[in-house]
């Protein structure tokens, strides 16, 4: 797969997978206490280096995994979107996180959309979860723009596995169903 050429674009945003010249965006986002809040808490950035080498490499091993999201009008970096699935994991999700800038302009759903387009359509996957802590209603209110549905609690695998967590989501047919809803 060429990572190098590999991009998703909708309306306002770019989609492209994570570099290594994206860390001191990165970093940044993981300092945030308000944007960590429900993802395990502030990270160094020695840590938020790990997680993003994680993720990196997660590209290069899987062949999938988040997208650095910019907007296209500035070019600035406003978070990470993307398939994943690490070992444990209790399905194929698409996860979205953003960094507070862009909070509240629906970004989560426009890249989320992008990119359960692409798990669907180039990954093949049938199933997109969303784990998402019970307290998390901005991530629930997305997941439910997105069309999916509360499936119940799952168990995260280790370290996570004290964090409480449920399972949303939806079938690839429920998926292409809800996608026409969203363009109109």
């Amino acid at each position: 797969m060429d990572l190098d050429g590999l991009k998703l674009e909708t309306p306002r945003l770019l989609l492209r997978p994570v570099r290594g010249e994206d860390f001191d965006a990165w970093a940044a986002f993981c300092a945030d206490p308000e944007a960590m809040f429900h993802l395990g808490g502030v990270q160094p950035r020695a840590v938020a280096w790990r997680s993003l080498l994680t993720v990196v490499g997660a590209w290069h091993v899987q062949g999938f995994s988040f997208f650095s999201v910019f907007e296209r009008e500035s070019g600035q970096w406003v978070g990470r979107v993307g398939p994943w699935q690490p070992e444990g994991w209790p399905g194929t999700e698409v996860g979205y996180s953003l960094a507070r800038v862009a909070w509240g302009k629906g970004y989560a759903t426009e890249a989320a959309a992008a990119c359960i387009d692409w798990a669907v359509d180039h990954l093949g996957w049938t199933d997109i979860i969303q784990t998402i802590a019970p307290d998390n209603t901005a991530s629930q209110a997305v997941a439910r723009r997105l069309g999916a549905t509360l499936r119940g609690p799952v168990r995260l695998p280790p370290p996570y596995e004290n964090q409480p967590a449920q399972a949303w989501g939806q079938t690839r047919e429920q998926w292409r169903h809800n996608r026409l809803q969203l363009r109109r």
